[in-house]
């Protein structure tokens, strides 16, 4: 489909977000849930367990620090031909696209309630999806999500715990620890049950805490196949996470 859609896994959370909603409003519902214009979903094969090893990707961009795509607490190197764009409104706070007001400026009531829905789904747990990174380009049907949260007490177990817990569907999660780059941290894998689509994936996601508050960065996917084909890129943004520097 020619606009990008709204969702977990395959589905986009930035960029024409209100028009995508406001198409599932519409009644688009089947185009909102399969995903990238593939039409029905593959059959979805077992998860690798959360301590599998994977290749790294190639190594492509990085993002993270000031001027780059997504300004954020931590940066990592993204695979190549990885796209990665920043989820967070603009100054005004708008989310809208041009043509979607009138004359006076005040956004139609099918706008505003998409908006609402828009900054729910940018909402998980205790974060705020602020960075998405499409693997499109590179080829696959997924997205590399960066969440960040306030600085607090909490640490990164029950900030992935929280964030896990906040996903509808989500079961089985299988936790376990990491270093790198000098952070410490806790990576989680989960299946995610979808009653739309009546089908059951892989995610996995980690999470760090920083002086700047919690980062979570999530990796799901169309399927478990999408999902196994991106593990390198996920590998390789972990390997290379670290603080950013002030």
């Amino acid at each position: 489909m020619g606009s990008r859609t709204v969702g977990r896994g395959g589905r986009s959370l930035g960029g024409g977000l209100v028009v995508a909603v406001a198409g599932c409003l519409a009644g688009a519902l089947t185009a909102c849930g399969a995903g990238g214009g593939h039409g029905a979903a593959k059959p979805t094969a077992s998860g690798a367990g959360a301590g599998a090893s994977s290749a790294v990707a190639a190594r492509g961009g990085t993002i993270g620090a000031p001027g780059s795509a997504c300004r954020l607490p931590v940066t990592f190197a993204l695979a190549k031909n990885w796209k990665p764009e920043s989820t967070v409104p603009d100054s005004t706070g708008s989310t809208s696209s041009p043509g979607s007001t009138g004359s006076s400026g005040s956004a139609a009531p099918d706008d505003d309630l998409a908006a609402e829905i828009a900054d729910a789904l940018l909402h998980q747990g205790p974060v705020t999806a602020v960075c998405e990174v499409d693997a499109k380009p590179a080829g696959h049907i997924g997205f590399l999500r960066v969440w960040t949260g306030e600085p607090g007490a909490a640490d990164a177990r029950s900030v992935l715990a929280s964030f896990v817990g906040a996903e509808k569907g989500a079961a089985h999660a299988t936790y376990r620890t990491f270093t790198t780059g000098g952070l410490s941290g806790t990576e989680v894998e989960y299946r995610v049950t979808s009653e739309i689509l009546e089908e059951t994936k892989t995610e996995r996601a980690l999470a760090v805490t920083t002086p700047d508050g919690p980062v979570v960065v999530h990796l799901g996917g169309l399927d478990d196949e999408e999902h196994r084909a991106m593990l390198p890129a996920y590998e390789l943004a972990k390997s290379t996470l670290r603080v950013t520097a002030h």
